[in-house]
């Protein structure tokens, strides 16, 4: 596998995460008949903002991920950097989704997801530079 076929996958994987994390809004929107914003609806909010922070952190992620892919790094950091984030996502919407507050899925998500967006940034600073 190529760092570009690493690309393709990490890019697939969050790209159908961020899809079923849309219908889950729109699952909350169909059942609390709220067709913009929240209604004070408090499943409807959290639903909005798992979805939400995934489209906040998701994108750049992918753009180092390929950034790492087109500069020839190797394909072992295109899947760390890759699994970090795929991981680090899923584990914060299922935290999130399950509670508002502090939970160890958001938590350990959160941290993985930045470790990612460092760690991948990182090395390409390391490769403009080097």
């Amino acid at each position: 596998m190529t760092g570009l076929d690493a690309f393709a996958l990490y890019t697939g994987l969050n790209g159908l995460l961020l899809i079923a994390l849309a219908y889950n809004v729109i699952r909350h929107r169909q059942r609390s008949k709220i067709g913009i914003g929240t209604g004070n609806d408090a499943e409807l909010e959290r639903a909005c903002r798992v979805h939400g922070n995934a489209v906040e952190y998701v994108p750049v992620a992918l753009v180092i991920i390929g950034a790492l892919a087109m500069t020839s790094a190797p394909v072992l950091v295109v899947h760390g950097v890759g699994i970090l984030l795929t991981v680090g996502r899923a584990l914060h919407a299922w935290g999130l989704s399950s509670s508002a507050g502090t939970t160890p899925g958001r938590f350990i998500g959160t941290l993985l997801t930045w470790i990612s967006i460092v760690a991948g940034s990182g090395f390409l600073i390391w490769t403009a530079v080097s």
